[in-house]
């Protein structure tokens, strides 16, 4: 905050980049005790724009210096003097805003782009987090503190609803948002490509019963509990040898590889919180090498499959109640907790995490959840980490 009766001044230098600016400017700045107030520097195509907020006790004979030092640096100074009101900053809500699609051209950039200015938002910052094609984006945005950000969100996920064409997350920018450890992820239709039981239900010969079963679920007309038991015991009698087929042989979902293989290598604990069977988990842990996996166990009898299940049934509340356990065993808070899926029963897992992320969801959750992936495989969650693909390629 300024309180000098000294003017405050925005230097503006822009040229083409070359190392000594920086130095040069700021050594003219030290030499006359010139208070440093605010920097910000980038650099876009080998173009530089450099600011220095500062406060100039004697503003002619030091503005005349650096614009000497300039015109040697081969770059454009300008200046203009800042009121006390225009050199304090705002009361705003700082958010993080990733664009994530195949590809971003000027319509998608228009039309997000307008859309934060329709709420207030004042773009400060854009990096670019792909590499190649301009595939993600990573804006830091200034939001009045009068403007609800839960009206941004909405109004995002109607765009990339809209669209289709890509995705976009909005997300406080604060400590927990770079320091999540823990990411919890569904299994079916998550992780893999496949819904198990449905799989299981084919093989049987079952597949429109248990899809009937299913559908009435859907529609709220039995409970998750209810309608595993009734598919269940459509399944008595299946080989548990049909099971550990699909089981070695589950298609993953797109960038799902890539996903586990990166949070690894930096650190993450990751487990998969399942209302699938625990045959199928159990593979996919040892094949990515995740941390957990907890889902349902089928008793399963002279090889064959009974139809039921051993132990509490992993629904919704299960779930979000696993996932707590977890972090705490881990040592994390919730807020630096990822969790990741893409139906009705993952919803508390998603409310309860730091971050939740309705995958290839449909749009109930998608509402529900703080921001969804459709357009994206699963690894661009590392763009809402803030994790470039530059970055992912020295990691890798």
């Amino acid at each position: 905050m300024v309180h000098s009766r000294e003017p405050a001044v925005l230097i503006t230098v822009t040229g083409r980049d070359k190392p000594g600016i920086l130095s040069r400017l700021t050594g003219i700045l030290a030499e006359q005790e010139v208070q440093l107030l605010d920097i910000e520097q980038v650099v876009v195509q080998g173009r530089l724009t450099l600011c220095l907020l500062v406060q100039l006790p004697d503003t002619r004979s030091i503005l005349k210096e650096l614009l000497f030092a300039a015109k040697e640096l081969g770059v454009e100074l300008d200046f203009e003097s800042l009121d006390g009101a225009s050199a304090e900053k705002s009361a705003v809500q700082r958010y993080v805003v990733t664009a994530i699609g195949r590809s971003l051209g000027a319509k998608e950039l228009q039309a997000l782009s307008s859309t934060l200015a329709q709420h207030g938002g004042n773009i400060e910052k854009i990096f670019r987090l792909s590499g190649g094609e301009l595939r993600s984006l990573e804006i830091h945005l200034g939001l009045p503190a009068s403007k609800d950000p839960e009206d941004l969100k909405r109004e995002l996920l109607g765009l990339a609803m809209r669209t289709a064409s890509f995705d976009v997350a909005l997300q406080r920018e604060s400590l927990y948002r770079r320091s999540k450890r823990l990411v919890v992820m569904d299994m079916d239709s998550t992780l893999i490509r496949i819904e198990v039981i449905d799989e299981l239900a084919r093989a049987k010969g079952v597949v429109d019963q248990v899809a009937k079963i299913t559908e009435r679920a859907m529609q709220g007309e039995m409970d998750y509990d209810e309608a595993l038991r009734q598919r269940l015991r459509l399944l008595e009698g299946l080989d548990v040898a049909v099971l550990q087929k699909i089981a070695a042989e589950l298609p993953l979902s797109e960038g799902a590889e890539n996903l586990i293989r990166v949070l690894k290598r930096l650190g993450y604990r990751t487990a998969v919180i399942s209302g699938g069977f625990s045959i199928a988990a159990e593979a996919l842990k040892a094949r990515l090498g995740i941390d957990y996996a907890f889902s349902n166990t089928l008793e399963i009898q002279n090889g064959k499959l009974t139809g039921r299940v051993l132990g509490p049934i992993v629904n919704a509340q299960r779930k979000a109640e696993l996932m707590e356990t977890l972090a705490q065993a881990e040592g994390v808070l919730l807020d630096q907790v990822i969790a990741v899926g893409d139906g009705a029963n993952d919803l508390l897992m998603l409310q309860r995490a730091g971050l939740g992320i309705a995958f290839r969801a449909k749009q109930k959750l998608r509402e529900a959840a703080d921001t969804s992936l459709s357009a994206s495989g699963l690894d661009a969650i590392l763009y809402l980490l803030g994790i470039s693909a530059r970055e992912v390629q020295e990691v890798m």
